[in-house]
């Protein structure tokens, strides 16, 4: 399958960056990039069907997770309108007949194209851009996935962030998901974004001989707009999720109220400080008791940990902040889940991983069914490598180091503390540090390549020989240039 240059891409997208309502950018290039590829995948299938006579025959289609497309819809019919006034209207038409079409996409679909405020040029130039550069004929099923994720990403670097909400780097989703390790069960994120952990925990599974089918995914977004986007992304991948009625608040319009998850991936919006209502006092969820009513951090833990199943386990990234909080509510909390033995384990992640903001960033593993209360603390800051002079992103060694550390931990098999990088706590050594579960406390410094008395005496010697040595030739020459100089003055 040929790949496409991603500067290629984005510069595409850039074709609408001034000219279209920030509010609606990123929502028109991937609803076009959402439309050629279902057009694509249609087409394709219908004219596999047409040898057959089968090609009116929706069934086929639905037993191939082919999303139906009317002809109104095709990107072939809409691509002749490219230079035409009426492209607008004709996507609008084209999205309305898709939902009509398909239950599973009613109501999610963006109709703003025929807006008189968009650029039709600049959109048309966008069409004709994906009409030459996105075919599917040669391409997989999750090659347009795959074009869809950088433009999440993609935005999420260039569109600045509101409220917290952060688009979480695909390393960082990769090592929670081999944490957890979700090939059966329910799969659960409350504030679930664009899907991108619903994608990975679909990969996940692909890549262990296990079936999609066998995860059941539930999510819950507020923003309605990122709501509709996860559903397409979803969609997009052929992975069928509930994702609730409508967007809601995960704390006061719970979508999913009797779910009980095998597994939850989150990255909840940091540090909150509007979250609470009147209707939150006294909430069945406060499991560790009532959180912090002016900062949501402890409140996104607790109503996770109150929606994991009896041996459910949770991955969840949280600011650095919250493992050392010393506000009343949090630090009652914290040390209630310590006692109580739900903390598994603390991953302290690299800076510059995020793109869209400097925060240093923490993942928590809550585990339901645990029985000790031990802590592992791992400490990954110095892992990842620098892709640009602003971007980290883990390898797959890393990300392997990390969670076979966890996996060793938790089978109490081949596990050692490494000074520097791991160590697993008991729960005396917690009380000490004063119930504080920054893993910085816990790992201690690597000291393996540091130098003994005799190593360094001998490394000191080395270093004076060398300057003596320099200082010398230094001298030498400062007489060759002295005799020099007098030879031109006489």
């Amino acid at each position: 399958m040929a790949k496409i240059d991603e500067k290629v891409l984005w510069g595409a997208a850039e074709k609408l960056r001034d000219k279209c309502d920030p509010a609606d950018y990123k929502n028109v290039v991937l609803g076009l990039v959402f439309l050629k590829y279902v057009s694509d995948k249609f087409e394709l299938k219908y004219n596999e069907l047409k040898k057959d006579g089968n090609e009116e025959d929706d069934d086929y289609y639905i037993a191939d997770h082919v999303f139906i497309v009317p002809k109104e819809a095709r990107w072939s019919y809409i691509s002749k309108f490219s230079k035409d006034s009426s492209l607008g209207e004709k996507i609008d038409t084209a999205f309305e007949k898709l939902e009509k079409q398909n239950d599973q996409l009613k109501d999610i679909l963006p109709k703003t194209y025929s807006k008189s405020d968009l650029d039709k040029i600049a959109l048309g130039e966008l069409v004709d851009f994906f009409t030459n550069n996105l075919n599917m004929q040669d391409a997989d099923g999750d090659f347009f996935g795959q074009v869809y994720e950088y433009y999440i990403g993609a935005f999420a670097k260039y569109i600045p962030s509101k409220g917290g909400e952060f688009f979480t780097p695909k390393g960082i989703v990769e090592l929670m998901v081999d944490i957890l390790e979700p090939s059966k069960g329910r799969v659960f994120d409350p504030c679930c974004g664009s899907g991108g952990m619903f994608v990975q925990c679909a990969k996940f599974v692909k890549a262990h001989q296990g079936v999609v089918d066998d995860i059941s995914i539930y999510g819950q977004e507020s923003n309605p707009g990122t709501w509709k986007m996860a559903k397409m992304n979803l969609a997009i991948r052929g992975i069928s999720g509930n994702l609730g009625t409508k967007n809601g608040d995960s704390f006061t319009d719970d979508q999913h109220k009797s779910l009980r998850a095998d597994y939850i991936l989150a990255n909840p919006p940091y540090n909150l400080k509007e979250y609470w209502k009147e209707t939150l006092e006294g909430d069945g969820r406060w499991l560790f008791g009532t959180p912090d009513k002016k900062n949501a951090n402890y409140a996104w833990l607790s109503i996770m940990y109150a929606k994991l199943a009896p041996t459910g386990k949770a991955a969840i990234l949280m600011p650095n902040g919250a493992t050392t909080s010393n506000t009343n509510d949090d630090k009652k909390l914290r040390t209630k889940m310590i006692e109580e033995g739900k903390v598994d384990a603390i991953i302290d992640l690299p800076d510059k991983m995020f793109s869209n903001t400097g925060i240093s960033v923490q993942c928590w593993v809550l585990d339901r069914g645990k029985t000790d209360t031990d802590v592992l603390f791992l400490n990954a800051t110095g892992m990842g490598t620098m892709v640009t002079r602003k971007i980290r992103e883990f390898t797959e060694e890393d990300i392997e180091k990390i969670a076979s550390t966890y996996h060793a931990y938790k089978k109490d098999k081949d596990y050692k503390d490494i000074a520097g990088f791991c160590y697993k706590a008991k729960i005396d050594e917690i009380k000490e540090k004063d119930y504080s579960l920054n893993p910085g406390r816990y790992v201690g410094v690597d000291e393996s390549d540091k130098l003994s008395p005799e190593e360094l005496k001998a490394e000191l010697k080395k270093d004076a020989e060398e300057l003596m040595k320099l200082i010398e030739e230094g001298k030498e020459l400062e007489e060759k240039v002295v005799n020099v100089l007098k030879e031109e003055l006489k």
